[in-house]
């Protein structure tokens, strides 16, 4: 299983590193005209952008003007990527990719700006499984499921031969006008 100690470590980010700022701000000045307008935008990315790691699910919500949130299940996760660039790497920094069986190609959910980005990932990752595993154990069948399945073949199976034997008269006493009318 997971170490409680690292799950509660994971649960209690809330916020991107700050070094996700400068990040931002480096990647607008390669093109020098974009911190103008590209500048402001990453800035109130950065300070309006919340985490939440909750046994369900995961949650990101980021803007000023436009506010926009992203719930997404562990259920729902197909699967995790992890993504980085030179500069992020150089940063310590890399990009979680998670995605969902949502129909699209694109990651439902971009987690930016975490320094523990594989423990993250290995924390998504169990949880997505343990969500899965104990699905599956769910719907597997118990003892009195079986023998509500048993009642029920022994019904089956009775209605059948009953069936079976209706069909054998009428297979006789068709024999029988048959041989009488020839």
């Amino acid at each position: 299983m997971t170490d409680p100690a690292l799950d509660r470590q994971i649960k209690a980010i809330e916020r991107p590193d700050p070094v996700l700022l400068k990040y931002y701000l480096l990647s607008c000045l390669v093109f020098p005209p974009a911190l103008l307008f590209a500048g402001p935008y990453y800035y109130f990315r950065y300070h309006t952008m919340r985490y939440r790691f909750t046994d369900d699910g995961i949650s990101m919500s980021w803007g000023l003007l436009f506010r926009r949130e992203i719930i997404v299940n562990y259920a729902r996760i197909q699967d995790i990527h992890l993504r980085s660039n030179v500069v992020e790497r150089w940063f310590g920094l890399a990009r979680i990719l998670v995605q969902t069986a949502s129909g699209s190609s694109a990651a439902e959910m971009t987690i930016e700006g975490i320094k523990e980005f594989e423990a993250l990932r290995d924390f998504i990752y169990s949880h997505m499984r343990g969500v899965k595993d104990s699905h599956h154990h769910a719907t597997t069948p118990t003892a009195t499921a079986a023998a509500a399945n048993s009642a029920t073949s022994d019904e089956v199976a009775a209605a059948l031969r009953e069936a079976a034997a209706e069909l054998r008269a009428l297979r006789e006493e068709l024999a029988a006008r048959n041989s009488r009318n020839h």
